[in-house]
């Protein structure tokens, strides 16, 4: 092989590389963003159960109470 034979060679492995590297950037970019969009779907959900724990918590300290005020009605 002839030194310019390496030489285009070499560039066209560069070539592919930067294209390879540039598709990589492309995908990571994707992923963090995907991963972003998750973790913030999981923390409005992580949200609305509190919400939920405490809205149940409420009422069960009012069925509670219900149930106290009729045990001592009868």
């Amino acid at each position: 092989m002839t030194a310019e034979q390496d030489t285009a060679m070499i560039a066209r492995q560069l070539a592919e590389l930067t294209r390879t590297v540039e598709q990589m950037g492309i995908q990571l970019k994707s992923l963090r963003e995907s991963s972003a969009s998750q973790q913030e779907r999981a923390d409005i959900q992580h949200e609305r159960i509190d919400l939920a724990a405490r809205e149940l918590a409420e009422v069960s300290a009012r069925l509670q109470a219900a149930a106290a005020a009729l045990r001592e009605s009868v």
